[in-house]
């Protein structure tokens, strides 16, 4: 199983972290940046995370998280809609001193983003359940109750058939792959004691205490 993260697809975002913004449908939006994280980054199940000591400063990242549902390889995008029928919310925990210390360094940032419980990952849901429009979504972080992240997924400057179908053709997709498709707006850092909640149109996904 892959966790594959789509970075800057929200231009708000990339403008909030000071990095280049591109325009929808341009050859940097179709083609986007992504990273790795390993499986033992997943935190399932309402399971606590638990605060790091390498790290003074982990922040919360809330993303739509597309699950693989067969095996693919060079989609086409308009037949990438085929390859996954269920989506729920994620939570992409960057250490953000590791990652600002490595771009200083002209290094990755596999350290930053790929940490043991740095995946969260809610609950799915049928994607047909939600209207079917996986380009029209609604979702939310609350940190303690309150609202720090919301954005729609018609905000996305890559969609997610095109993502797919970008991928396939660096790898092959396999069955319970998932993609983490991007952020918006409000990442922030996060405290032990904070719990942290995440909505997709309404529903309640994703439960996560920091200890």
């Amino acid at each position: 199983m892959k966790i594959i993260c789509i970075a800057r697809n929200y231009s708000q975002h990339a403008a909030e972290m000071g990095a280049p913004q591109y325009e929808r449908g341009s050859q940097q939006a179709l083609s986007p940046s992504f990273f790795l994280k390993p499986d033992s980054a997943l935190l399932v199940g309402g399971k606590p995370f638990f605060y790091p000591e390498f790290s003074n400063r982990i922040e919360h990242e809330i993303e739509l998280v597309v699950r693989i549902d067969r095996v693919g390889k060079s989609i086409e995008e308009r037949f990438a809609h085929k390859y996954y029928s269920s989506v729920t919310l994620g939570i992409d925990f960057t250490a953000r001193d590791l990652q600002s210390e490595a771009k200083s360094k002209g290094l990755p940032w596999t350290l930053s983003k790929g940490f043991d419980g740095s995946a969260v990952l809610g609950d799915f849901v049928p994607l047909a359940e939600l209207g079917g429009n996986v380009q029209d979504l609604d979702f939310a972080l609350l940190r303690n109750g309150e609202t720090v992240q919301s954005g729609n997924t018609s905000q996305m400057l890559c969609s997610v058939d095109r993502m797919i179908s970008y991928l396939s053709d660096f790898m092959l997709l396999r069955t319970g792959d998932l993609i983490y498709t991007g952020t918006p707006s409000g990442v922030g850092p996060v405290a032990i004691g904070d719990t942290l909640e995440g909505e997709l149109c309404g529903r309640k996904l994703l439960h996560c205490k920091v200890k």
